[in-house]
């Protein structure tokens, strides 16, 4: 049975402000803030304290969340909702197999990425080799401007799509090679574009290159992107290109004659 789409809702009464708190929780806690008292995560997102910590109670109680009286942390059955995700959407569902196939034939990281606001979100991972210092995993987000598969998902918006996201991205300098010229960029992006693939060489992490590739539906729009990851010791860019893009351009084809 096909799924019902709903339109977004016109009106605030549509709305379920506290499901919406509770998420926006959910998201205040990374590595740099792995435990919060309902004051600072009601900083975090920009509510009262008294409704964070009505929020974070409900969310111990659902088993998301933990407390010790005064600070909060994240509790395994948040990981009930990524095992939702990865399970239900059929993007990461279907690539899985083939990223672990990609990772241990090149021996590099693999990673299948989607367009999520102003961010490149990682939807499904897989890792053969742990010499890469960069943290990623399922919901990490990644910049448009400076990741290789931000870079292919960017180059892949035309018109007034793609200027609202360039116009609205933050240009940070992440390292000393992280390019924040918008008029560089723009010219990169059209690169991109017309050749089918992006690079970014040591932009996110000094060591690390990555390269991707746009991944199609069988209709011929872009619903993702494919990126492997390397050390900078082990691969030059021009080597990336030669040894790693026809493999991932083998798996592109495969997900475009599947994915409708």
């Amino acid at each position: 049975m096909n799924a019902i789409s709903f339109p977004p809702p016109n009106h605030e009464k549509d709305l379920i402000a506290g499901l919406a708190k509770g998420l926006s929780l959910i998201e205040a806690f990374d590595d740099e803030h792995a435990r919060l008292t309902s004051s600072e995560a009601a900083r975090r997102v920009g509510i009262s304290p008294a409704a964070a910590r009505r929020c974070l109670l409900t969310l111990c109680q659902g088993g998301y969340a933990r407390t010790d009286g005064k600070r909060f942390w994240l509790d395994h059955g948040v990981l009930r909702l990524a095992y939702a995700y990865s399970t239900s959407t059929r993007l990461p569902r279907l690539l899985q197999p083939t990223l672990d196939a990609l990772s241990e034939r090149t021996r590099e990281s693999a990673s299948v990425v989607v367009l999520h606001g102003m961010e490149a979100m990682v939807a499904a991972r897989s890792t053969a080799r742990k010499s890469l210092t960069v943290g990623l995993g399922v919901g990490s987000r990644l910049p448009l401007h400076c990741s290789a598969t931000g870079r292919v998902l960017l180059s892949s918006k035309s018109g007034a799509d793609f200027e609202s996201l360039f116009n609205a991205m933050p240009l940070c300098r992440l390292t000393p090679h992280t390019l924040t010229d918008p008029v560089r960029l723009r010219k990169l992006l059209v690169s991109c574009a017309d050749n089918g693939y992006a690079l970014s060489n040591e932009e996110i992490e000094v060591g690390v290159r990555s390269i991707a590739v746009p991944l199609y539906n069988f209709g011929g729009s872009v619903v993702g992107a494919l990126s492997l990851s390397s050390r900078a010791d082990r691969m030059t860019a021009s080597e990336m290109i030669e040894q790693l893009l026809p493999a991932m351009l083998r798996s592109q084809n495969w997900v475009r004659s599947r994915l409708s």
